[in-house]
């Protein structure tokens, strides 16, 4: 990136061995969205319906939009630096509010969630502007794209917070579907045109690394919530067989992405000639599956842990489920952005999840976990050797390429 001298401190390096290097402020303001996880999955619990399945997802995407809109503008801007570090700051405070909001936010916190949504999204694009004002010409005007298209939002996002009941779940909707059509448009607007993914140059290690934290983040509340919950009850062997259950599955959902997806979607990130695509569509939208699947497997296992016999009923094996199979539909979404191959352990695990659906009912919610563990276990030795498979022909690519330069 090509910047003035005295602006050059203000802006995060390209290309050098520390250009991807996470800092920790940026760890200190992810721990505001330790708090949302946590009340997402708490407000599933307490409204264990489908309606409270629509709100969570809708919760999930809006909380996932900002954090990850902040992790792409600090992937350009020094969080090193005091003006990045004061709104990081002024983020996180509005990020409580947030946060705190979440449980009634389709009750009588809606007007506080959808303002602290709307001041954290156009705050800091704004202030983004402001940053790039002697910056990058095509950066700049890309965020001044970006906030024109999240102030229409906002709009929405308002007026659903100040409306009722089935108003406000509309008007909602709309403001996601602003902002989620937005990116895949370039961020068009009338006269400035859109922006190329050319135009995005960002560091690929860096975004790899801070989308692997929010991850963690995720499976920290699933460990959370299982912990919390056998340390209240009786512990039998029926209670530590689904204890045990609930932890392999969290186990397994950790294998699948650290020892395969990541370390694809890293290596091909680092190497693609187009990053900002490979952000924007492996990254930006699919790692919204990972993560929501993330927080309802937490869900499940509170479920598995309170109620581990009897029949299951259909919510419970919506949950149960569902969590799992959003999580590997995410991730066989995320490979094939990546890399462009069918990523058959991925999908094969998810359609098994999806047709054991059917007969849930005719379970206990313990052996349905185990048939969702054991599903998981496979999927984790069969992802392996797929990704070491992709690793190795983008490696040999990669030298034969240099051999032909060379030649």
């Amino acid at each position: 990136m090509k910047k003035l001298p005295s602006q050059a401190g203000l802006f995060r390096t390209r290309g050098q061995s520390d250009s991807g290097r996470v800092s920790f402020i940026e760890l200190f303001f992810d721990l505001v969205f330790v708090f949302a996880v946590t009340q997402l999955s708490h407000s599933l619990l307490d409204n264990l319906t489908i309606g409270g399945l629509i709100q969570l997802v809708l919760l999930s995407m809006a909380v996932w939009w900002v954090w990850i809109f902040t992790a792409w503008v600090i992937n350009w801007l020094n969080p090193e630096t005091l003006p990045v570090r004061l709104m990081l700051l002024a983020l996180m405070l509005l990020g409580l509010v947030m946060s705190a909001s979440i449980p009634e936010a389709f009750g009588s916190s809606g007007l506080y969630f959808a303002a602290a949504y709307t001041l954290f999204q156009v705050g800091r694009t704004a202030f983004t502007v402001w940053m790039f004002r002697r910056g990058q010409k095509e950066l700049r005007i890309n965020f001044i794209r970006i906030l024109l298209w999240l102030s229409l939002s906002g709009i929405f996002w308002i007026a659903g917070g100040a409306a009722e009941d089935t108003s406000r779940l509309a008007l909602w909707i709309a403001a996601l579907l602003i902002e989620y059509a937005a990116p895949s448009l370039g961020f068009w607007v009338p006269r400035l045109g859109r922006t190329p993914t050319a135009v995005w140059d960002v560091e690929g290690s860096h975004m790899a690394e801070r989308c692997g934290l929010f991850i963690i983040i995720a499976l920290g509340e699933s460990i959370l919530l299982t912990g919390a919950t056998f340390a209240g009850l009786a512990w039998t062997p029926l209670t530590m067989a689904a204890f045990a259950c609930a932890f392999l599955i969290t186990a397994a959902l950790w294998w699948i992405y650290f020892d395969a997806a990541a370390k694809t979607g890293h290596h091909y990130i680092a190497h693609s000639s187009d990053p900002g695509r490979v952000a924007r569509s492996a990254y930006t939208y699919t790692h919204l599956l990972l993560v929501t699947g993330i927080i309802v497997t937490a869900v499940a296992a509170e479920l598995l842990l309170a109620h581990p016999t009897g029949h299951t009923d259909p919510v419970a094996a919506a949950v149960m489920l569902g969590g799992p199979g959003l999580f590997l539909l995410g991730s066989a979404l995320f490979m094939h952005n990546v890399v462009g191959a069918v990523p058959s352990p991925y999908l094969s695990g998810f359609l098994v999840l999806l047709l054991l659906f059917p007969f849930a009912g005719m379970l206990s919610p313990l052996l349905l976990s185990v048939l969702a563990a054991a599903v998981l276990i496979v999927v984790c030795v069969w992802g392996h050797a797929f990704s070491e498979r992709l690793c190795r022909v983008k490696s040999s690519t990669v030298n034969k390429q240099a051999d032909t330069s060379v030649m």
